[in-house]
């Protein structure tokens, strides 16, 4: 499964982002997807998870209430709405989608199989 993550760009603290993650079957062969950040001189950290049966979303608690995950199904696209973007939240981000079990929580890299490229996120104050 290749993916494609794309809309980081820079933006002013408060103001907001949409990025997008496609991928050929992405939406339809996942067992959950995923959305991580990578600050420099980090380490990864997750953002955000939806679990593709169940649906059911959860968010890292520094982007609880600021940031949405939803998916289109009929386009294949996984999105992240990202609103008052914060300069904490500038990172490199990326998707991520697991196609099978693995005993891993969806908030460990370890969880996922495939991984985009990563989208550049800078937000100043």
């Amino acid at each position: 499964v290749q993916l494609q993550a794309s809309g980081g760009g820079l933006v002013r603290a408060g103001e907001s982002l949409r990025l997008s993650c496609s991928g050929p079957s992405l939406t339809l062969e996942a067992w959950g997807i995923g959305w991580f950040r990578q600050a420099p001189g980090k380490e990864r950290e997750w953002v955000s998870y939806r679990g593709s049966r169940d649906g059911i979303r959860n968010y890292a608690d520094s982007v609880m209430g600021r940031f949405t995950i939803s998916v289109d199904n009929a386009k294949n696209m996984v999105y992240l709405q990202m609103n008052k973007l914060e300069p904490e939240d500038t990172a490199v981000y990326y998707c991520a989608v697991a196609v099978s079990f693995r005993a891993y929580r969806f908030d460990q890299p370890r969880r996922y199989d495939y991984w985009g490229q990563g989208t550049q996120v800078t937000v100043s104050s």
